[in-house]
């Protein structure tokens, strides 16, 4: 009998111990989404220039692997994951600002699209509680080869000035897959246990979305010639 009852009570605490870290990775999730489309707008709205765009991105990139790893743990992470999500908001301004010149229902097109497949795959995650920590791996491995041909079509479109379109839609479109199975994989290791810090889930999710979106933004401008 004290063994059912030791049994119930540590089921009971593992289901309130990850229920709290679903309602904290989502509740930071939302305020970082916000806090990002905030300052992408005063970014549009002060017509940041392409270079400190880059500038932006570029010190997001330097928060996410060089101090983020350091505090992620600590009570010094929740200001760096603001810088982080700001700095990538600010640097998202003028892209959106080039579609939104060229054709809103692309910027429209690709935020519900975001939104629908965020929702879908957390949802279904959710519910299902199934293991997806398998993906790990390949998903790793895809983000390397991707950002690898993202930088050899970069390159070419400066360096060479040849444009690659087709080399780019079929990078956006892997990043779009991988982000899609990165939201899947991290919302499953956060029900069943595998992820215990809800800041490195919270930024995981985050340059997910990030990039499902600004993947989208690309596929659909391609496709519209724009």
């Amino acid at each position: 009998m004290n063994e059912e009852v030791l049994s119930q009570s540590v089921a009971q605490s593992s289901t309130l111990s990850t229920n709290k870290m679903i309602k904290n990775t989502y509740m930071l999730l939302s305020m970082t989404l916000l806090w990002s489309a905030a300052l992408a707008a005063i970014s549009i709205a002060v017509n940041l220039p392409f270079m400190a765009s880059m500038g932006c991105s570029l010190g997001a990139i330097g928060i996410l692997w060089f101090i983020m790893p350091r505090v992620e743990r600590s009570a010094k992470a929740l200001p760096w994951v603001f810088a982080f999500t700001g700095l990538l908001g600010l640097g998202l301004g003028p892209i959106l600002q080039h579609y939104l010149a060229v054709d809103p229902s692309i910027v429209t097109s690709a935020l519900g699209l975001t939104a629908a497949t965020f929702l879908g795959l957390s949802g279904y995650a959710l519910v299902s509680k199934k293991d997806f920590s398998f993906m790990g791996g390949f998903l790793a491995a895809g983000v390397m080869v991707a950002f690898a041909a993202s930088i050899i079509g970069v390159v070419a479109s400066l360096v060479f000035n040849y444009p690659m379109p087709a080399l780019m839609l079929a990078v956006s479109g892997a990043f779009a897959l991988l982000s899609a199975g990165i939201i899947l994989w991290q919302t499953s290791a956060i029900v069943n246990g595998g992820e215990t810090n809800y800041v490195s889930a919270t930024v995981t999710l985050y340059v997910a979305i990030y990039n499902l979106f600004t993947s989208l933004l690309h596929i659909l401008g391609i496709m519209g010639d724009d």
